[in-house]
């Protein structure tokens, strides 16, 4: 029994990030419609905010798997001017509309629904944020993704990617590290921050000159 259970997990986990984007829509819609990712809906004081600051200023942010508003809502008001969030899961969305109103930020936060591996636009961004959501990206499409959405970037841009890459004893985990080590890598490096209280890394970079 156990071992279906597992069988079972695994494979939903692997179609929620590499099955089509309608079947992920189904399955992210019905996790976000229990209780079961409650307990992230608030991180305020996130390591992620103080990179997203200091980068957007005052501009604007495309965020890739936006979730349900958190960084929409919690990052300072006055550290950008529009605000774009991307998630497969309209659960997630309706719930950060209704932050953003309830908050006075719906004329400055919008949401929009699709599959952020396939996702296409024609304005530019200060800032292109992954908080978490490159998790689902398969390792073997990192490079052409972001190299794809560099072209969404404004002059002196950056990509933020914001991962845990270790648990709560330091022990690295191997996939979101092999991960940051693909942007390490094939990107310039503009900041490069660990945060072992929480596991994670924050890595701000943009496409390598020429």
């Amino acid at each position: 029994m156990k071992i279906a259970r597992r069988i079972l997990v695994f494979t939903q986990s692997a179609l929620k990030s590499y099955g089509p984007s309608s079947l992920k829509r189904v399955f992210w819609d019905k996790e976000y419609s229990g209780d079961k990712w409650n307990f992230a809906d608030h991180t305020e004081g996130d390591c992620v905010y103080s990179h997203l600051e200091r980068h957007a200023a005052n501009g604007n942010i495309l965020d890739f798997g936006c979730g349900s508003g958190n960084t929409a809502n919690e990052l300072a008001a006055n550290a950008y001017q529009n605000y774009l969030g991307i998630d497969i899961s309209e659960t997630c969305l309706n719930k950060a509309r209704k932050r953003s109103e309830e908050n006075g930020r719906a004329e400055k936060n919008r949401f929009a629904s699709g599959d952020f591996l396939k996702y296409s636009l024609t304005e530019k961004f200060n800032v292109i944020l992954f908080r978490e959501s490159m998790y689902h990206v398969p390792i073997g499409q990192i490079k052409s993704m972001l190299s794809r959405y560099s072209e969404w970037l404004k002059d002196n841009g950056v990509f933020i990617v914001r991962l845990e890459t270790a648990d709560r004893e330091g022990i690295p985990k191997s996939r979101p590290t092999a991960m940051i080590n693909i942007i390490r890598t094939e990107f310039d490096i503009v900041e490069d921050c660990q945060y072992p209280e929480s596991g994670a890394t924050v890595i701000v970079f943009r496409p390598k000159a020429g």
